[in-house]
């Protein structure tokens, strides 16, 4: 039996941060793909969400690590040329690096049996076969469309009708006989996985069932740090069923090391190259979906944070606000601030600001100047506060208003 050994509560928040890509200062500028590439091995998914309140989620991870960056090269690796990212389900719908691809055909091919994805679509897909396959020839026949070009009349249903194209889409996407081929605004346009994916990546041996289980929880792992089971699974959403042997087998094989974590009542894994930095000193604003946070239990045991986003809660009824950002400074999360990017009137207005009870006498100048560099990388042209919750007044007497830095990149 492998000796569990026991690390502090500290420890393991400083090897999931530096897991995460914030044990290193921000580069002065970021320019092209290298650096942001570097980033996304690290995190190996950017999570896409289609709130736009403030920064579409699949953007903010990179801005979170790095700083002003080119959105434009973000989009390009995704959808124009050379592809470097592909679309499909992990954590939930993300980009993810084309070397993944094969790794997951094993639940592309479950989802073309109808398993594993949501029980309507099944039970559409197996009931209307010839309406799947009638999108899909469309798709083979004239290229690269989007839903908007595939669509009949509304509300007559049959098989051209939103309902039954939208669906038949979408079962085609699970199941990986198409794919994203670019996106207009935010609307997917879909194509064969032939024509969009490189042919080296398309034409990769598909690994075996076990081994690609294993190697993405080996990813898993490396992108946590120190992780729990459930952890592990929760990244590229792995069933209980698959992570049991699959787990066991890389402890059996020493490719993860069981620890005991200070507090944490379930046993933990650590990748064997993880580092434990001697300390942190991260400044970051971090989207509802960044992968250091959207494991909300997992945030609660490292942070002693606990996160709900509040987007479908009553506004009477929400406690910190409509989309909230939790803002990491050193070692921990010490505040939340609800932003809305106001691209009419050029300005990051925070809506409410709250302390943790934890923050530092300078959370507030720390947090405004992060509000400042991401203004700046929006296009918007200043910050403004309201000064509602408790930490709202003291970022609305520091001198917010007035231009910052276009840092766009576009």
């Amino acid at each position: 039996m492998v000796k569990r050994e026991g690390l502090s509560l500290a420890s393991a928040r400083r090897i999931a941060l530096a897991a995460q890509g914030f044990g290193e200062a921000r580069p002065a500028e970021v320019l092209d793909w290298r650096r942001m590439g570097r980033v996304v091995q690290r995190l190996h998914l950017l999570q896409i969400d289609s709130v736009s309140v403030s920064a579409r989620a699949h953007y903010m991870p990179l801005f979170s690590r790095l700083g002003a960056y080119p959105r434009a090269t973000l989009e390009g690796a995704a959808w124009g040329r050379p592809r470097r990212l592909f679309e499909y389900w992990a954590h939930e719908a993300s980009l993810l690096p084309l070397e993944l691809q094969p790794l997951l055909r094993w639940r592309m091919e479950r989802a073309a049996a109808g398993l594993g994805i949501y029980g309507g679509l099944a039970r559409f897909a197996k009931d209307r076969r010839e309406a799947v396959e009638a999108v899909f020839r469309r798709i083979e026949t004239e290229g690269a469309l989007a839903t908007s070009q595939m669509e009949g009349p509304k509300g007559r249903g049959g098989w051209w009708g939103w309902s039954d194209t939208k669906q038949a889409l979408e079962y085609l996407f699970w199941a990986g006989r198409i794919t994203t081929a670019t996106r207009r605004g935010f609307q997917r346009v879909y194509d064969l996985p032939e024509r969009v994916l490189p042919a080296a990546v398309h034409g990769a041996p598909t690994p075996s069932l076990e081994d690609a289980q294993r190697e993405l929880l080996m990813r898993s792992a490396q992108a946590l740090g120190i992780a729990t089971s459930g952890d592990l699974r929760d990244y590229f959403r792995l069933s209980p069923e698959d992570v049991r042997p699959r787990l066991a087998e890389l402890v059996e094989a020493g490719a993860l090391l069981p620890v005991a974590v200070e507090g944490w009542s379930q046993p933990a894994y650590l990748h064997p190259a993880a580092r434990v930095p001697r300390r942190i000193t991260a400044t970051a604003l971090l989207s509802p979906f960044d992968p250091l946070v959207f494991e909300r239990d997992r945030t609660e045991r490292l942070f002693g944070f606990r996160y709900r986003i509040e987007i479908y809660t009553p506004a009477e009824k929400r406690v910190h606000g409509y989309y909230v950002l939790p803002f990491l400074l050193g070692e921990r999360l010490v505040a939340r601030v609800d932003l809305k990017a106001d691209r009419a009137a050029g300005t990051l207005r925070v809506l409410s600001a709250h302390a943790e009870p934890h923050a530092p006498a300078e959370t507030a100048e720390a947090l405004m100047a992060e509000l400042v560099v991401m203004a700046g990388w929006l296009g918007l042209a200043e910050v403004t506060v309201v000064p509602a919750g408790d930490l709202g007044p003291a970022l609305a007497a520091l001198r917010c208003h007035g231009p910052v830095m276009d840092a766009s990149g576009e």
